[in-house]
């Protein structure tokens, strides 16, 4: 990993690769199963006590790496527009890599 990395996320990008490593294109995650997948020690590191309150930030970071290209985000099975920041999305995302 890079060492300008948050300590948070040194510990949602792990999680985040394996889950989006595991679906093969068109097959997406849903940002909770990240934030579901931590370990109670994890939680604790993180400074929170229910995987809930790591919402925005693993949403933050699959926004990123929309924008590095990594992945593509989806809202009711439909590519969110490049236009589209995070701050105007209102409801449930779902992410997938991009196809290769």
């Amino acid at each position: 990993m890079e060492s300008h990395l948050t300590p948070l996320e040194l510990i949602l990008l792990p999680h985040l690769n394996r889950l989006l490593s595991s679906r093969k294109y068109p097959k997406t995650i849903c940002p909770s199963e990240c934030a579901r997948a931590l370990s109670a020690d994890e939680l604790e590191a993180s400074g929170v006590s229910s995987w809930r309150d790591l919402m925005p930030q693993v949403r933050e970071i699959l926004w990123d790496m929309r924008q590095r290209g990594e992945v593509e985000i989806m809202q009711k099975g439909v590519p969110v527009a490049d236009d589209i920041g995070l701050q105007n999305i209102k409801g449930p995302i779902r992410a997938r890599r991009l196809k290769r």
